[in-house]
């Protein structure tokens, strides 16, 4: 489905706003239309805002970094590779991505959206889901830990993903015992199809810690409410896991 005439979108980033026309292209990388960040682990252009084929697409432009791509409810989610493209077919769009020690997020906004989300409906039982994958307590701390930063952060920017041992000392944890409870949230991830969350060497496991990031915040797994629970105490059953 094409965008009618005159429809344009607007990229928001950190409290700027940067409108789009028709039929133009706009930039986003350590240079271009949307130069976000001096950081050498950005791409110089990364992401591509265009208009063609009747319609709006974002397109990955850069050689070696990902973006987490989803409506703003989180119920629709996309991983765009190097070299992929998707149709900005929702009235918001948030992109989350990680260069380095450094994950930011942006989101674009569109005037005459082709796509309009169907509301998420959430159990009572307390027990938060990514489909069949269910969390105890020390898990979503776990993520709270790790996500703390992007989620105190108002609006879109950019933050800086805690290391494993600053993530465990802020919950109080030993570095072993956070990491193995980080091996078991991101095998449940894994199990459910989330690219990104195998460890390995130290570059490897950077990456996952990001990814893992970028995947709870964009799919709203963890949110800034959520942040009391970081003090909550778990039980002993939820401690085993």
């Amino acid at each position: 489905m094409a965008d009618p005439v005159g429809s344009t979108v607007t990229v928001d980033f950190a409290g700027e706003y940067f409108p789009v026309s028709p039929g133009g292209r706009f930039i986003v990388g350590r240079e271009g239309d949307l130069a976000i960040d001096d950081n050498l682990f950005l791409h110089r252009h990364f992401l591509e805002v265009s208009n063609t084929d009747g319609m709006w697409w974002l397109g990955n432009i850069g050689t070696r970094l990902t973006a987490t791509v989803t409506d703003v409810t989180g119920g629709v989610q996309a991983w765009l590779a190097p070299g992929a493209r998707l149709p900005l077919v929702f009235a918001v769009t948030t992109i989350v991505f990680t260069a380095g020690p450094t994950t930011y997020e942006l989101t674009i906004h569109a005037t005459q959206p082709t796509f309009r989300p169907t509301r998420r409906e959430f159990d009572g039982d307390g027990q938060s889901t990514i489909g069949d994958v269910p969390l105890t307590l020390t898990q979503k701390q776990l993520l709270l830990a790790l996500a703390e930063p992007l989620l105190r952060r108002d609006g879109t920017g950019m933050s800086a993903i805690p290391s494993s041992a600053a993530a465990a000392a802020r919950l109080g944890w030993t570095v072993t015992r956070f990491n193995r409870k980080l091996d078991n949230v991101c095998e449940k991830f894994e199990r459910v199809g989330v690219p990104g969350m195998r460890g390995g060497t130290r570059s490897f496991a950077t990456n996952r810690r990001a990814r893992l990031v970028e995947h709870v915040i964009a799919s709203r797994l963890v949110t800034k409410d959520d942040l009391v629970l970081l003090d909550s105490q778990p039980d002993a059953d939820d401690d085993a896991e």
